[in-house]
């Protein structure tokens, strides 16, 4: 888990649960209690927790910003339940984590907060391991349907296997530059938003 996604998690169970002991935090989520005390910082510089003995207590911040809301089960462009199998992370300068359902939508929103990103990360399509985004290989105009949002775009990390799959399957294949200037020219052709909604 990375140190943004257990902060989230964290922030989540203190809301839920509206005060945890450290100790608690540290047993549920298997780190040490320094850990959490570095993750706690941030969250109580926002004013989204606040000290307590032994533990924080969740308090009500009025003025989030609209993303850091967003649940982590639903895609940040397109609000369709996200499948772990396709998800799209994108994780922010301000630590903040954008989920998308899919390539399509993640390569969107990266593209819409430009500089704003610290990292993006994605699943290889064959092997399910988790890849940097800006590095992977993305496939377009497959012949596979995967039922999300058009026009598709599968991410594989070897362009070997980007290559291979478009063999069988038909394709194109696109590094991340030329994936996302692609995705929006398919867009504007389209017209706005995802055409999965037609």
């Amino acid at each position: 888990m990375l140190p943004v996604e257990r902060r989230n998690r964290i922030k989540n169970l203190i809301q839920e649960r509206q005060n945890m002991k450290i100790s608690e935090l540290s047993e549920l989520l298997k780190v040490s209690e320094m850990t959490i005390h570095r993750d706690l910082k941030p969250l109580i510089e926002e004013g989204f927790v606040s000290k307590s003995f032994g533990g924080v207590t969740w308090s009500e911040v009025e003025n989030e910003s609209p993303h850091s809301t967003q649940s982590s089960n639903t895609c940040v462009i397109c609000q369709r339940a996200v499948c772990e199998r396709l998800a799209y992370r994108i994780i922010r300068n301000d630590n903040q984590i954008e989920m998308a359902c899919c390539a399509h939508c993640g390569l969107l929103r990266h593209q819409q907060l430009g500089s704003d990103v610290m990292q993006a990360i994605c699943h290889d399509f064959l092997r399910q391991t988790t890849i940097s985004a800006g590095s992977a290989w993305y496939v377009m105009d497959t012949s596979v349907q995967i039922d999300c949002c058009q026009p598709q775009v599968l991410t594989f990390e070897l362009q070997e296997h980007a290559e291979k799959f478009v063999t069988g399957f038909g394709g194109q294949v696109f590094d991340f530059t030329a994936a996302t200037e692609r995705l929006h020219q398919k867009m504007k052709e389209h017209g706005s938003g995802c055409p999965h909604h037609d």
